[in-house]
């Protein structure tokens, strides 16, 4: 996939082309990592789940008590896709909020005017129903807040470079002998023909397109618990799948582990293939765009 910078960018209520945009060098969120983040997909240039995502980020922000007045934020993210010319194609919208600059101090400042960088970019969202993917297994090394959307993500960058090395399209990963999420990802797995995922809390990012799928299963009587899978359990799965603000939902073939490789028949499940079908309504039904 080519990756490229976006023409404009939103930063400090100026737009600014990508190599006029400055920070400090005394910017918490480049000294410390000391920020909150957030991505936003759209289709055909309509935004998917807004509400949703500029919830999960006044929580996170909350969650590290920085301040920062997002009301106007909708009316930002609109002008960059209009600004990007992508009011037509499929991308996302990436926001970031750091505590702004200050004497460099392990604590809060008292006084502080938060940076904050918006941006549209183009990206492939069609096709997902077709991924068949293979993911690395390795154990969980990141901090105890992954329900924190922080832009501190070193572990999950070791995690996911990792499975890069190899070719694999993610890493997910275990935490006391259960599986948690991916890198970049929320996890799901199929047994007895329940859709299973770990609970929100303080060990994964409460993702939003998980909740959705969550609630797609329980208007359409898909029985869906929301239990940490013990490893030990693994023999009884017969679907593996992620999902993700970009990822959407994709199908897993084979987890590999350091010691062996868990196949997944060489078809997509048919739950997950249900739960694809109703993701892509649900998607044309908010935004009125086909992505089936």
């Amino acid at each position: 996939m080519k990756l490229s910078y976006p023409s404009k960018v939103y930063l400090n209520g100026e737009w600014l082309k990508p190599e006029e945009a400055k920070i400090s060098v005394f910017d918490r969120g480049f000294l410390f990592g000391d920020g909150i983040y957030e991505v936003i997909p759209f289709y055909s240039g309509k935004l998917f789940l807004l509400k949703e995502h500029l919830q999960r980020l006044r929580y996170s922000l909350n969650e590290v008590e920085l301040q920062c007045d997002i009301s106007d934020f909708e009316s930002i993210i609109l002008k960059a896709i209009e600004l990007t010319e992508l009011n037509a194609a499929d991308g996302a919208i990436y926001i970031q909020v750091s505590r702004g600059m200050a004497p460099r101090t392990h604590y809060f400042p008292e006084n502080y005017d938060a940076t904050v960088l918006v941006y549209a970019y183009k990206t492939n969202l069609r096709g997902f129903q077709n991924q068949f993917k293979d993911v690395l297994v390795s154990n969980d090394l990141r901090w105890h807040r992954c329900d924190i959307k922080s832009v501190s993500l070193m572990a999950n960058i070791l995690a996911n470079t990792e499975a890069k090395k190899s070719d694999f399209s993610e890493n997910i990963m275990i935490r006391d002998g259960c599986f948690t999420e991916g890198s970049h990802s929320s996890l799901f797995f199929v047994k007895d023909e329940s859709v299973y995922t770990h609970p929100n809390g303080k060990f994964i990012l409460p993702g939003i397109t998980r909740n959705l799928l969550i609630k797609l299963c329980k208007e359409n009587n898909i029985a869906i618990v929301e239990k940490a899978l013990p490893v030990s359990e693994l023999d009884e799965v017969t679907e593996v799948f992620i999902t993700g603000t970009t990822t959407q939902i994709t199908a897993i073939k084979n987890l590999h582990f350091p010691d062996r490789i868990i196949n997944f028949g060489n078809d997509i499940g048919k739950i997950t293939r249900r739960l694809q079908l109703l993701f892509c309504e649900e998607v044309k039904k908010r935004t009125g765009v086909d992505i089936s």
